[in-house]
């Protein structure tokens, strides 16, 4: 007979397994606009598109290094519908943001909505990590969730706003002076700073994972022996 613990177990893994599925499927929808839209740019070498083609392969980059990081540290059952659904949310507006390409001041318009959504979507997730801080069960747990805890609340108050407000300046720049921006293709240098800081979040999460790494199984095994222990939860 299959334990309350064992149950638990294949369904944390199910709900994984959703959630990287998921997050696949429509970051794949997000990548076959990007290739449709900057087919022309690439093959006429239209090199002042290139950053901005660039730009959202990382946007797609860390989008799904983001949720994987998630899924191996905060996502359990029971599903999260309203989490998914932000997912989804996203994915469309950052769909939409690559559909801009070539209209530099809608682009960044578009990844500044992308961003807010984002916003919404660590602002939601609080509540999960609250819920697995409340479930820890040792000492590498505690470590595990104190990390993620501050990564949560350093990207909600200042990275994620930085980054809106940035883009949002940019398009409204571009919208004053399409004269400077546009006409002598000077958006060239806004675009070039977008790319540094999607890069440069890029290496963060990077280096992040690389600090979660070694304490990602150890929690685990904590969770399991104490779902053995009480029978509950693992």
């Amino acid at each position: 007979m299959t334990s309350l613990s064992e149950s638990r177990s294949e369904l944390d893994a199910m709900i994984a397994d959703i959630e990287l599925t998921l997050v696949s499927i429509i970051q794949g929808v997000a990548l076959t606009v990007l290739i449709e839209t900057s087919r022309e740019p690439v093959a006429k070498l239209d090199w002042i598109m290139w950053p901005y083609v660039l730009s959202g392969l990382i946007i797609i980059l860390v989008f799904w290094s983001r949720v994987v990081l998630h899924i191996l540290t905060v996502i359990r059952w029971p599903l999260e519908f309203g989490h998914n659904f932000l997912y989804i949310a996203c994915a469309l507006v950052e769909a939409f943001s690559f559909a801009q390409l070539g209209n530099p001041a809608r682009w960044f318009a578009f990844v500044a909505a992308f961003l807010a959504v984002g916003w919404l979507l660590f602002a939601y997730d609080l509540r999960l990590i609250r819920m697995r801080v409340r479930d820890r069960t040792g000492d590498v747990s505690n470590r595990l969730y104190a990390l993620v805890t501050r990564d949560q609340w350093l990207n909600l108050g200042l990275l994620l706003p930085a980054f809106f407000l940035v883009n949002v300046a940019f398009a409204i720049a571009i919208h004053l002076r399409p004269e400077f921006f546009l006409a002598r293709d000077e958006h060239i240098w806004l675009i070039a700073l977008q790319l540094i800081a999607f890069g440069g979040y890029l290496s963060y999460v990077v280096i992040f994972y690389t600090k979660l790494a070694p304490l990602i199984a150890p929690a685990r095994a904590e969770w399991r022996a104490q779902s053995r222990a009480n029978g509950t939860s693992a």
